[in-house]
């Protein structure tokens, strides 16, 4: 199974060399960097560190805590942060800075992956959400390398996946020293798939762990203050192509109701900004970037977020939530951070990459699910009229995420038995 694995790596590489060309035509920062992605760059100074691999942004805010606990915890260990995207590269160096050595991760090849470890030479690999690569596993095990996989998640989509090649995936899991699971499904799951279930602990979700710093608030409240108390603001984060028709065509009929409403658009990738923005013109609404301008003004309905790193800023600042990749039928995105903010959430029908998670907050009062363009307008309308909801939807949203915290130290504690 091996070896058919590496002849099928092989192939496919020439076709994701293509499709990371292809992305590099909307976001050129995809055409930079390759050689890391090959197992070729400045090795660290520090070696004998704990490398965390994220893939992309949402990966990257679930491991900013833990990385934070690895560093307080253990301050001589370096940590190496590694990821596949740019804009997940650019929030880590966003957020973390110097403090970290960061890289992209290999390609799952045999050479690059050898040459990956003999640049960093870590003491153990953590692997955020379960990203599955044969020989990177396989490689630290071979250098009795733990591998710990963090706040573990698979969907049904995954599992289905990684039963069409049953053996590979139990050598694969059947290899690591800890996994550490959102919920029991999660477990469930990965022991099906070959994890062994003396290795597998469900200790909740990282994103519980969220703490909102005073300063973000406070910069949702200076955001406020420009956009005026009184106007009701709707933010739909993290939206991609198939969630802006049926959040814009739903505020359009909010503004019939609540004509000074304003819509706080944040595209989920850079390479949207530009087709978001066209099509929120093209419904009639009066936009301002946010590249141009940090508040919106008066005279204008959408302000666009066409930049990295502010979503929280600007939901800080939002009456109500709502989550995208769930008209789109992507799986939804992280509904925790809202919560934590106080925010009523709403979300559509596609949430399964957070299904208990949106579901508990549904059940909670917290959320709503809503099914089309219709009854989100109809949804937010309603709460932009009833200021008392919307409050106590977000101390509902409050409780629920105080109610979930201890993800963290649950895994500290046990990376540190590992260790």
């Amino acid at each position: 199974m091996h070896i058919l694995y590496n002849l099928a790596i092989y192939l496919l590489t020439p076709v994701l060399l293509l499709h990371l060309l292809m992305r590099g035509l909307r976001d050129r920062d995809y055409w930079h960097r390759w050689s890391e992605r090959f197992g070729f760059f400045q090795a660290p100074k520090a070696k004998n560190g704990i490398v965390v691999h994220a893939v992309s942004v949402g990966e990257v805010n679930a491991a900013i805590p833990l990385i934070r606990g690895l560093q307080a915890r253990w301050p001589e260990i370096p940590i190496v942060v590694t990821g596949f995207t740019p804009t997940g590269s650019a929030r880590i160096q966003e957020v973390l800075g110097d403090s970290v050595f960061h890289t992209y991760a290999p390609l799952d090849l045999p050479g690059a992956v050898k040459r990956f470890y003999s640049r960093v030479q870590p003491r153990m690999l953590i692997i955020m959400e379960t990203e599955i690569w044969p020989n990177l596993y396989r490689k630290a095990a071979k250098l009795d390398i733990p591998v710990v996989i963090a706040n573990a998640r698979v969907s049904e989509k995954s599992l289905k996946g990684y039963q069409m090649l049953p053996r590979l995936a139990a050598e694969v899991l059947g290899s690591v020293a800890w996994v550490a699971a959102q919920t029991e499904t999660d477990a469930a799951r990965l022991i099906q798939c070959g994890t062994p279930p003396s290795r597998v602990d469900v200790t909740g979700s990282l994103k519980f762990d969220i703490r909102v710093p005073a300063s973000l608030l406070e910069e949702g409240e200076i955001i406020r203050l420009g956009w005026g108390f009184s106007r009701p603001v709707l933010l739909a984060a993290s939206t991609h192509e198939g969630d802006d028709e049926p959040v814009l065509d739903a505020f359009v009929e909010v503004l019939k109701n609540h004509p000074d409403a304003l819509l706080v658009l944040v595209p989920r990738h850079p390479e949207r900004f530009g087709r978001a923005a066209q099509l929120a013109k093209a419904h009639g609404l009066s936009i301002q970037l946010r590249s141009e301008t940090e508040i919106c003004k008066a005279q204008s309905n959408c302000f666009v977020v066409d930049t990295m790193g502010e979503l929280l800023r600007y939901c800080a600042a939002a009456d109500v939530a709502f989550v995208g990749g769930s008209f789109a039928p992507l799986g939804g995105h992280n509904v925790l951070e809202p919560a934590a903010l106080g925010k009523p959430v709403l979300f559509g029908p596609h949430m399964f990459n957070f299904a208990e998670i949106s579901a508990r907050l549904v059940r909670r009062g917290a959320a709503m699910e809503v099914a089309d363009a219709e009854q989100l307008a109809s949804a937010v309308s309603s709460l932009f009229s009833d200021p008392n909801r919307r409050d106590q939807m977000g101390r509902a949203g409050l409780r629920l995420v105080s109610e979930g915290r201890g993800a963290l130290l649950r895994t500290l504690d046990q990376i540190e038995k590992i260790l």
